[in-house]
């Protein structure tokens, strides 16, 4: 039996993919590559190049490769983007998703883990924030990770099939072995920024709003280490064929850290100063978000590993720097 990674050649999928390969598992990714890269699949990988919208392609992979377990990580992630674009994020991001669970059904693939996000809170009520707090997303982005949740608990509930909704909130960082990292041009991620930023790859960084309703007037977010997010991945899939139902999930540390914080450490671990202009606030940007995890812990038995804004940071910029010398 093997497991599908969908999204598997880029940033999250990649080292999920990583995590699955050095747990003995079989792995085949499903990527199209508009975002992600060829070389970030590893070669004891199956890579096939095609759309998770395109469902004889998605079928015959699902029988021919004897898939018992779904990873769905294929989707756009860039919430102002959804904001100019909502019908494309509905396309990508819930009706391809619509498309590939049907072909799980029709294929007899029990388990599928879902890659949702703090996204579909909104700005919530109470911090941190648990799973059973209402769903209020702010942008399309948010909007069309719920609707393919909404779809996941029906067809559960209809069908021989379990699922997890991991919720991440702010993903960063990169392998600590530097096997694969965040690899994107003209990404929005901040620490992704800032480290480009460090790094000379960028003349200047923007800060979008510092008048919100925060201690230092900057966005609040909760940045979880990219290896502790596919860890819980690999536990919530074990979870699954253990036969112990659907979940939903979230992600993260429970610590919260504004732009300003972020930016400060980034300059501190890179020992380099850089420039940071001031704009206005980006449309569909949440005040402030922090997990509560202990579902993940107490559920999974997660045990994060990474839970450092400066480690987060060093294996950031590690990355960069390793970028820099393929790119050469």
């Amino acid at each position: 039996m093997a497991v599908l990674v969908t999204g598997g050649a880029g940033y999250i999928g990649s080292h999920m993919v990583w995590e699955l390969l050095d747990k003995g598992e079989e792995v085949v990714v499903l990527d199209r590559l508009s975002t992600g890269f060829d070389w970030a699949v590893p070669d004891a990988a199956e890579l096939v190049v095609g759309d998770i919208g395109d469902q004889d392609l998605v079928r015959e992979v699902l029988r021919s490769r004897k898939i018992d377990a779904i990873i769905h990580f294929a989707g756009s992630i860039v919430v102002p983007e959804s904001v100019s674009d909502p019908l494309g994020y509905y396309l990508n991001n819930t009706v391809k998703s619509r498309a590939l669970i049907e072909c799980a059904i029709e294929c007899g693939v029990p388990h599928f883990i879902f890659s949702s996000t703090a996204a579909v809170y909104g700005t919530p009520v109470q911090i941190p924030v648990k799973e059973d707090a209402g769903l209020q997303p702010e942008s399309p982005y948010g909007t069309s990770k719920m609707m393919t949740e909404l779809m996941l608990r029906d067809t559960a509930a209809a069908h021989n099939f379990a699922y997890a909704a991991l919720r991440y909130f702010n993903v960063a960082g990169a392998d600590p072995q530097m096997r694969t990292g965040q690899s994107s041009k003209g990404a929005t991620h901040l620490i992704k920024v800032a480290c480009e930023a460090a790094t000379g790859k960028r003349p200047f960084m923007e800060v979008y709003g510092t008048d919100y309703p925060t201690p230092d007037g900057t966005c609040i977010r909760d940045y979880i280490h990219v290896s502790d997010l596919v860890a819980a991945h690999y536990l919530a899939l074990g979870h699954l064929r253990a036969g112990k139902g659907s979940i939903v999930a979230n992600c993260g540390y429970g610590n919260g850290a504004s732009v300003h914080e972020v930016i400060a450490a980034v300059k501190k671990v890179s020992g380099k100063d850089f420039e940071v202009r001031v704009s206005t606030r980006r449309p569909g940007d949440a005040v402030a978000i922090v997990a509560n995890a202990d579902r993940c812990r107490e559920t999974f038995g997660w045990q994060p590993r990474h839970d450092d804004l400066e480690e987060i940071v060093a294996h950031a910029l590690g990355w960069e720097e390793r970028l820099s010398q393929r790119n050469r």
